[in-house]
């Protein structure tokens, strides 16, 4: 047996006896802002449940709050308490500590009106976020919102969980259905009186009606009653998509769907996960399921519902809605910068 014969005895050798060396993946480290909905509890149980294996982790938290929004201020306590012993998750003081520790940002505050502020030092952190509903407290801080990150190459996106429930995400593609037509959707419709009205409760149908219809939505009008909201959209084909709000009687979500194959009842609420599950392709890889544009029409078709209201039900355009919306900002930017 010559010497290199017994060299590549020996490495094999030492191979076999040697303890295997397992590199542990690298965990992406999550902060929550705004710990003041159940949201912040459901999400972190699937995110951080060892069986999922998604190889994300919320780590760390700030707890936000509103004073002037009773499911805010009387809930914020309570579950960062439950973040904190459940989970483990560290409580810190700012936003700007906790942007130090993580890898991406979930900004789930219950109130839309801070939204812009919070996700300030996200951007300016370079890290990507998930923004819940409603996105913000008005349409101009939506736009703005996503101006930042698009500015700042920062990765950004907003969904209702109802969005990726998988018998409503399905209509867009369904053979049953055929080419969509028209979309009747519903869903609970509570107001807020700090919100644009639909924004509150009425984003989750709103959501529905624009996973189903698409985007494309030109005008909008609105009927409300005490117990009631009915809006009409005309989208740009031709094509009409309503949103019914329900305050009173049996609630639920769904739509009915009409197509050129057929007439369907989509499915409903499909619970977190679906959307959590997106989230975390979202963070894996910095690509957003859901457009900046599909969104912010989302929230001017909701803003010209209020607008439509105030007419006594006159037909808002969109476009114009979104255009004065970005006047304001502009002007906004103009006075701040002049100070």
């Amino acid at each position: 047996m010559n010497r290199t014969v017994i060299l590549i005895s020996i490495v094999l050798a030492f191979l076999m006896i040697s303890p295997v060396i397992e590199v542990e993946a690298k965990v992406f480290r999550l902060g929550m802002i705004g710990l003041d909905t159940s949201h912040v509890i459901a999400f972190t149980r699937l995110i951080n449940d060892p069986a999922k294996n998604y190889g994300c982790k919320v780590v760390v938290g700030y707890p936000g709050g509103s004073p002037d929004i009773p499911s805010s201020a009387n809930r914020v306590d309570k579950f960062t308490e439950q973040l904190h012993t459940e989970f483990g998750v560290e409580i810190v003081d700012s936003i700007e500590e906790l942007c130090r520790k993580v890898d991406g940002v979930l900004l789930e505050s219950v109130d839309g009106r801070p939204h812009l502020e919070q996700v300030k030092p996200v951007i300016a952190a370079k890290k990507p976020v998930f923004i819940d509903k409603p996105m913000a407290g008005n349409l101009a801080d939506v736009i703005e919102i996503f101006q930042l990150a698009r500015g700042n190459n920062v990765p950004c996106w907003s969904s209702s969980s109802l969005r990726f429930s998988p018998g409503i995400i399905s209509m867009r593609n369904s053979k049953e259905v055929g080419r969509v037509i028209g979309c009747a959707a519903f869903s609970p419709c509570s107001l807020e009186e700090h919100h644009p009205d639909l924004y509150w409760y009425g984003v989750h149908g709103v959501e529905i009606l624009f996973t189903i219809m698409g985007p494309g939505c030109e005008s909008v009008r609105r009927i409300k009653t005490r117990d009631n909201e009915f809006v009409v959209g005309i989208w740009k084909d031709g094509r009409i998509g309503t949103y019914r709000g329900i305050r009173k009687g049996k609630s639920d979500y769904g739509a009915l769907v009409y197509g050129s194959n057929g007439i369907m009842q989509s499915g409903r609420y499909g619970g977190y996960e679906p959307l959590v599950v997106e989230i975390i392709k979202f963070f894996k890889t910095g690509q957003v399921p859901v457009s900046a544009e599909e969104t912010t029409e989302i929230f001017a078709f909701m803003s010209a519902a209020d607008e439509s209201k105030a007419k006594g039900g006159d037909a808002v355009s969109i476009a114009e809605v979104i255009t004065k919306a970005k006047k304001y900002n502009a002007l906004h930017r103009i006075r701040k910068d002049s100070r």
